[in-house]
């Protein structure tokens, strides 16, 4: 039968929408209430799942009653606080739907924009990304650091978004699928799914102030942000060629090593230097970093074909096959 044929609503037989909430009991009933209107308009079959991250106010009571009166609204549970970017992890795991919607659980998105998200989709793009233009938020602790971020993460990855902290985002779910997050991964979702050959487009949409209950990020934030894109070009450009990174670093530190020595011993035998200098004793400090360099690289040539034979992993990933079983 053709796709077209057994699909519902934009195209789609499920959307699932995941939510991570973290303290946010005054703002769950409202958020859910505005999301049936949008997505019951839509005609299509949808699940949401609120991820509740370890709620020590009254969260969990109000997800538990949502839960208890539609069966469309889905509550995974933790013992504690893992954070955003595991809540995101384990609804993106239970989902069932086609498409896979994120969006925070604070009332600031606005679930009117998922259908102009799911549209881009249906043009054709694999992960369609939110943009908070009209950011109302503070500007010293939240926007201003944010728009230094992102273009940081633009110029880096190659992927170029004005609001990578923007949660609300859809995206198809085989694009997640091979797609491991950890620490504060979540942003870096489009970086991973281009790595893949992911079409990724971006649109504006609606920012709220928050009504109720307050932020849980601030300026403390920017050190894991930082930390977190060395990771992401580490594993972009080097998770199957470790070498070339440690490798070269290594023959880099040889060549400087090898020239200090080199001039140390010119200036001995032409101008009649002292042996014994500062300059010698940096070049064997050059060639005995640059050789652990290289073994370093060594050891992770070995672990990374460890780490990819052992889950029968393989370094690519395939769009589609014909008459392949």
């Amino acid at each position: 039968m053709d796709r077209a044929d057994t699909e519902r609503g934009h195209g789609l037989k499920v959307i699932s929408v995941v939510i991570p909430i973290f303290n946010e009991e005054r703002n769950i009933a409202p958020l859910y209430r505005g999301l049936k209107a949008v997505l019951e308009g839509m005609e299509a079959e949808y699940e949401v799942i609120f991820i509740d991250d370890g709620s020590d106010d009254a969260s969990s009571e109000v997800l538990q009653g949502l839960a208890k009166n539609d069966k469309r609204a889905k509550v995974i549970q933790f013992r504690k606080n893992f954070g955003q970017t595991a809540a995101i992890a384990a609804g993106v795991e239970h989902a069932r739907g086609e498409v896979i919607v994120a969006m925070d659980g604070d009332g600031q998105n606005d679930p009117k924009d998922i259908p102009r998200l799911l549209d881009k989709l249906e043009q054709g793009y694999d992960v369609a990304s939110g943009w908070r233009s009209n950011r109302k938020d503070p500007f010293l602790n939240k926007k201003f650091p944010s728009a230094v971020a992102n273009r940081l993460i633009s110029w880096l990855t190659g992927v170029k978004l004005h609001d990578y902290g923007c949660t609300l985002k859809a995206y198809r779910r085989e694009i997640l699928k091979d797609v491991r997050l950890y620490g504060e991964m979540h942003r870096f979702i489009p970086a991973y799914a281009s790595w893949v050959g992911a079409r990724i487009t971006e649109l504006k949409v609606a920012h709220h102030p928050r009504k109720h209950g307050k932020s849980k990020y601030g300026l403390s934030r920017t050190t894991s942000i930082i930390l977190d894109l060395i990771t992401i070009l580490f594993l972009q450009r080097y998770s199957t060629k470790p070498i070339r990174l440690f490798g070269g670093a290594g023959m880099l530190l040889l060549v400087l090593g090898g020239l200090t020595g080199l001039f140390v011993l010119v200036r001995r035998l032409v101008w009649g230097g002292v042996w014994i200098s500062p300059m010698i004793l940096i070049s064997f400090l050059f060639i005995t970093m640059g050789v652990m360099f290289i073994l370093l690289g060594l050891i992770a040539e070995i672990i990374i074909r460890t780490y990819h034979e052992s889950q029968a992993k393989p370094i690519y990933a395939i769009k589609s096959t014909v008459n392949l079983d």
